[in-house]
């Protein structure tokens, strides 16, 4: 089960990831467009290689914002204004797995609460994947690890129950 909901997430990029890709790329050194299009190809096993027409016009919006600065040698850097939001989310990030930590302990309570804090996870997520580009790659493999151990634990639960959870 959880394999094929990796395989169909992982193969299309959610909306607003190329932003927060660049801004976490961009944390560690300066890059050209062309060094942003090619460590995503590379990060992403050839899966995602983002076209000029999507990178150069993400770097203005970038530059107007004033997340990111263009270098004298033609390279696009982080602005205090640019970590400053990276901060902001780790501490999101940081809310997130708390969140996350609390829901998947919470075992035999009533379908309101269970219902609740589905939508409630519905809107993290959907922030999160707004947001996760902007993580450290430790904190993404971290993360990354956390869902895949909490998946493994609703298989083995889903096969314990001899139930089959159907995601919409």
């Amino acid at each position: 089960m959880s394999n094929d909901w990796f395989q169909r997430v992982g193969s299309s990029i959610p909306r607003g990831f190329s932003r927060y890709f660049i801004l976490n790329l961009l944390l560690s050194k300066p890059h050209t467009g062309k060094e942003i299009i090619d460590t995503a190809e590379i990060q992403s096993h050839g899966i995602w290689k983002p076209s000029p027409g999507l990178i150069y016009p993400l770097l203005g919006r970038l530059l107007d914002e004033g997340l990111i600065e263009e270098t004298q040698d033609g390279k696009y850097q982080i602005t205090k204004k640019g970590k400053s939001t990276s901060e902001d989310l780790e501490k999101i990030n940081q809310i997130i797995k708390n969140q996350l930590d609390v829901i998947m302990r919470i075992k035999n309570v009533g379908n309101f609460v269970v219902s609740d804090l589905i939508e409630r996870m519905k809107i993290i997520g959907s922030m999160l994947s707004s947001n996760i580009a902007t993580m450290t790659k430790e904190e993404m493999v971290r993360y990354r690890r956390f869902l895949q151990s909490e998946m493994r634990k609703l298989d083995k639960e889903e096969t314990k129950l001899g139930k089959e959870i159907k995601i919409d």
